[in-house]
């Protein structure tokens, strides 16, 4: 049976007025984010254009980190969506082996398209925590299927997921002014394929 998405982030039950300043705030940002760029959204800043008092801001995202989280975690949603329920090899239907690889490949994509909010979203002042990344759950039950005794103890799932997002985003940071970006990304998707052929082999 396959699992449902975890929930990423988004409080459980939101009061109404709280549902649309939450709306509200993530559509600003959004909007100063393709207008300004990341490195110029404050959190005095959104208030002022939201027209909303800076308390309200505060609580809802907490640190400007958590801007980017709350946006990154809207596209986060659309991309489990398509994992859980979408066409194979990404969604169901599909040997687990090949929807791991049509998975790396798809969360590749989703990177580059997002790593300005991916970036933005970490905050300095807070580790990164590898087993609450969004992608483990499914990368764990992709495993289980594929190659249930390695994948029994769960580190190997947290050990792909590793190195499928964290040293990524590094990695295409370096890579921002290549004249082929596109190749750099098939290259890391060729590579993610061997992959997981070697460990499912």
């Amino acid at each position: 049976m396959e699992p449902v998405a975890l929930p990423l982030g988004r409080p459980r039950e939101e009061r109404a007025d709280a549902a649309r300043n939450r709306a509200h705030l993530i559509e600003v940002a959004r909007e100063m984010v393709a207008e300004l760029g990341a490195d110029k959204v404050t959190m005095d800043g959104l208030a002022d254009r939201a027209g909303l008092g800076k308390g309200t801001v505060f609580r809802r995202f907490r640190t400007r980190a958590g801007i980017f989280h709350a946006l990154l975690d809207e596209e986060e949603i659309r991309f489990q969506q398509e994992v859980m329920s979408g066409p194979p090899p990404l969604g169901p239907g599909a040997p687990a082996s090949e929807r791991l690889v049509a998975f790396g490949r798809a969360r590749l994509e989703f990177l580059v398209r997002h790593v300005v909010l991916a970036r933005a979203s970490l905050d300095p002042g807070q580790p990164v925590v590898a087993n609450e990344s969004p992608s483990l759950f499914h990368v764990q039950m992709l495993l289980a299927e594929a190659c249930p005794d390695d994948a029994l103890s769960g580190t190997l799932a947290l050990q792909l997921v590793a190195a499928l997002e964290g040293p990524i985003l590094l990695y295409l940071q370096s890579q921002d002014d290549a004249p082929d970006l596109d190749h750099v990304v098939e290259n890391l998707i060729s590579s993610w394929r061997v992959l997981v052929e070697r460990v499912c082999g």
